[in-house]
C-alpha cells in the first residue's frame, strides 16, 4: 500500500460517485511512505475494522490513565540491588511503585539535564542517586505525571506543569463527526485496494485485518481514510482516459 497525493484544482462541482473500479495512474502523484510502513508493521492487535471500535480501544486506555501535577522534590526514586536495570519511582498520591518506560525515563533525563544515553548505561542505583539528586534540586518544582495501569502500573509521560494534553479518543470522536464509522456509512472510509498489475483501484473492498488502515497499540492512534468513492478528474492520461485522483488524509 503506498499513498500517493497530488494537488488537483477543482472547479467546485462535486464529483459524482463511482460504482465500479476505475484505472489510477501513481506515476503522476507524490509517493509518501508512511501508511505503508504503518499497515507493514502493525500487528493484528493494534488493527480494528471500524472508528467505533478503535475509540472504544483509545477511551479504555484513558480511562485506566491517570493525569497529576505534583512537586518534583515529593518523587522518590527507588533502585533495587537485586535488578540493577530497573528503577522504580513512588509518586505523591500512589502507595505502590511506577515503572518509567524508556520514553518517560528519556523525559524525565531530560527535565533534570541529565544525559538520557549516559543514565541508561548506569546499574539502576547510581542511575536512581542521579535522578533523586536531579529531582530534588529541580527548579521548575513542578512536574506533570501520566500514569497507565495495564497489568502493571507505568509511567507514561513526564512533561512540565503547563503541558496540554490531547487524548487519542478525543482525536478519534473528531474525526468520526465526519467519517461515522469509516467503513463506507459517510464518504470518508477506509480506502480500497489497488491491484499494482492493471493499476486499478476498487474502492468497494470488505474493510479486514489486512485491509484496515486503523491502528493503535497501547500509546499511539493512527488512522488514514479516503473519499476513494468521488474520485476527482485532473485532466487526461496520455491514451485519453480521465487522470483520476481522490482525497485522503491521515
Amino acid at each position: 500500500m503506498t499513498l500517493t497525493s497530488t494537488t488537483v484544482e477543482r472547479n467546485g462541482s462535486d464529483p459524482s460517485p463511482v460504482s465500479a473500479t476505475y484505472k489510477v495512474d501513481i506515476s503522476r502523484g507524490e509517493r509518501i511512505g508512511r501508511v505503508s510502513s504503518e499497515w507493514f508493521s502493525r500487528p493484528d492487535d493494534e488493527r480494528y475494522l471500524s472508528l467505533s471500535d478503535l475509540y472504544a480501544a483509545v477511551r479504555a486506555r484513558a480511562d485506566r490513565a491517570t493525569a497529576r501535577t505534583v512537586e518534583s522534590r515529593a518523587i522518590r526514586v527507588e533502585a533495587s540491588r537485586d535488578d540493577a536495570e530497573r528503577l522504580a519511582l513512588i509518586v505523591p498520591g500512589r502507595d505502590e511503585p511506577i515503572a518509567p518506560t524508556h520514553w518517560s525515563f528519556g523525559q524525565m533525563c531530560s527535565l533534570v539535564g541529565a544525559p538520557a544515553s549516559y543514565m541508561r548505561q548506569l546499574p539502576a542505583p547510581l542511575a536512581g542517586i542521579n535522578m533523586q539528586h536531579g529531582l530534588l534540586s529541580h527548579r521548575a518544582e513542578l512536574v506533570k505525571t501520566l500514569e497507565a495501569d495495564d497489568g502493571r502500573i507505568e509511567l507514561r509521560a513526564v512533561t512540565g506543569p503547563d503541558y496540554g494534553r490531547i487524548w487519542d479518543h478525543e482525536l478519534v470522536a473528531a474525526v468520526m463527526k465526519i467519517a461515522g464509522e469509516g467503513t463506507g456509512d459517510t464518504r470518508w472510509k477506509v480506502p480500497g485496494l489497488l491491484d499494482w498489475s492493471t493499476m486499478t483501484h476498487n474502492p468497494f473492498v470488505e474493510v479486514t485485518k489486512d485491509t484496515t488502515t486503523l491502528y493503535a497499540s497501547d500509546r499511539d492512534v493512527f488512522l488514514f481514510l479516503v473519499d476513494d468513492t468521488h474520485p476527482i478528474e485532473a485532466g487526461r492520461l496520455p491514451n485519453g482516459d480521465p487522470d483520476l485522483y481522490f482525497r485522503g488524509f491521515y
